[in-house]
């Protein structure tokens, strides 16, 4: 066997975000050619590293193509996505590999280019000799088209949301790469439309017992090979946008189209409670308000800035209307604002001074927030922050407080995945009354055991989630919630 060619492109798309996800973006979080298994990992290189080192176990040799990638934002430049892929294209075709493995995530678009990651996978099928493993790992939060389908031997995505089996599913695929290459195994595949917009978190019923069927529909011994509910992102305006179901079966399409539809009309039927729950603004503080003393602390997901899904990170609604009501006790975490962070390293831990806070994007993310006598109460340069199985860095991080809030503040846009934003700046996550997150539900994986309660804000922004009044230009209104039965 010659060997494994391992390659890895990784980021969402935001149709909305003023952000573009140019070269320097992926090179602030990694632009790899050959070498990102020898770099500290991220949830993307994690299973590339994976991959090398099954394939390594076995005596095959591993062909390691560019890995790059990028904090979710809005498009993708052109030229660099055409350069990046045409290099990973050309060192596929020198490799001449007996299987293909991609760690994607699935709602990449760039500028002329609505599917990102289908034409990849074309190009790369049109490289390889008939037969060849071309497999890929998928976010649940991608855009599944029927171009990916065609051109992939077999696609899996993680199952779970908040991703805490991302390196399950990379073995998942590996052992059917595997499979399909030395024993004979055909997969085949098919998905349904749901037809259905939205945030589906796992870790709550009736989601939780929706993946664990799905879990236990492949062990069943009949010739399912894999079942992936495609959640779909939200704030991608495509054609596909919006969840989808997908099955595999080995040498079983007509089985495969079957399964796909049952368990996707099962996911349809419990729409209404596995959709998560937004409170709105003036809820949030009402429950911050009528917080019991000395219980641990409220959680409240900022969900309408969240940097995991391309929005800025510095929008200042939140913090405009907890100083407008007075409150106290609260953190805020954390707000991108790099010249903010600059102010206060200049001025230095211990410091008071006038600051301006976030607010520079314009409607989506207010206007700045200007707190006087604020106090630099730490800096730290080498924090990282836990996701799954892999540490990400959090850049330079500042907590300061003023007018009983604790703020988070930090010159890298990335999302709040743990409490090590404020542990780590000295502040015990357990003292406030409430920790308000700029996140979308990855928190609650780590969050969770701290909390008294957790709730979604449904805030302004560029994530924000009211579902059925998202401008799409590309994606049609035949969807739910914006319909209330699209499939009539």
């Amino acid at each position: 066997m010659s060997g494994v060619f391992i390659a890895g492109l990784d980021t969402e798309t935001n149709s909305f975000s003023p952000i573009p996800t140019c070269e320097r973006a992926f090179r602030e979080t990694l632009l790899a050619f050959g070498d990102a298994t020898a770099r500290p990992l991220n949830i993307c290189s994690a299973q590339l590293a994976v991959w090398r080192k099954r394939a390594e176990r076995r005596g095959m040799a591993v062909y390691e193509g560019p890995c790059a990638v990028a904090q979710p934002g809005g498009l993708i430049p052109r030229d660099f996505y055409e350069g990046l892929r045409d290099r990973l294209l050309e060192e596929l075709r020198a490799a001449s590999p007996d299987m293909v493995l991609l760690a994607l995530h699935g709602a990449a678009i760039a500028e002329g280019q609505d599917d990102v990651e289908g034409d990849l996978l074309e190009r790369a099928r049109a490289l390889l000799p008939a037969g060849t493993f071309l497999g890929a790992t998928l976010d649940p939060h991608a855009h599944l088209t029927a171009r990916m389908l065609a051109s992939a031997s077999a696609l899996i995505a993680y199952k779970e949301y908040p991703h805490t089996d991302v390196l399950e599913r990379a073995e998942e695929l590996m052992e059917l790469a595997l499979a399909s290459t030395e024993g004979g195994v055909r997969p085949t595949m098919a998905m349904w439309d749901c037809r259905m917009i939205g945030a589906f978190p796992t870790q709550l019923q009736p989601m939780r017992g929706f993946v664990d069927a799905l879990s236990a529909a492949e062990r069943d011994g009949t010739g399912i090979v894999s079942l992936s509910l495609i959640h779909g992102f939200a704030h991608g305006d495509v054609a596909d946008t919006g969840a989808r179901m997908l099955a595999i079966t080995d040498g079983n399409p007509a089985r495969a189209a079957s399964l796909a539809e049952r368990f996707g009309r099962r996911f349809v039927a419990m729409r209404g409670e596995a959709a998560t729950r937004f409170i709105d603004v003036q809820t949030a503080l009402d429950l911050i308000d009528r917080k019991p003393p000395g219980t641990p602390p409220l959680v409240l997901a900022d969900t309408g800035d969240n940097p995991g899904g391309g929005a800025p990170g510095d929008a200042v609604f939140l913090l405009r209307t907890c100083i407008a009501r007075g409150v106290s006790g609260v953190a805020l975490a954390m707000f991108c604002d790099p010249d903010a962070v600059a102010l206060c390293q200049s001025a230095g831990a211990g410091s008071v001074l006038d600051i301006s806070i976030g607010g520079r994007f314009g409607d989506i993310s207010d206007s700045p927030v200007i707190l006087r006598g604020a106090r630099v109460e730490a800096i730290a340069d080498d924090l990282r922050q836990r996701f799954s199985d892999v540490q990400l860095p959090l850049g330079r991080a500042v907590r300061l407080t003023a007018g009983g809030l604790t703020l988070i503040l930090t010159n890298h846009r990335t999302q709040v995945f743990d409490p090590i934003c404020l542990a780590g700046l000295g502040a015990d996550p357990r003292c406030f009354r409430a920790i308000i997150v700029k996140s979308a539900n990855h928190f609650t994986a780590l969050f969770a055991p701290i909390a008294s309660e957790i709730h979604y804000v449904a805030t302004p922004g560029a994530t924000s989630p009211r579902y059925a009044d998202i401008p799409y230009r590309k994606r049609a209104p035949n969807y739910w919630p914006r319909v209330a039965d699209p499939w009539s």
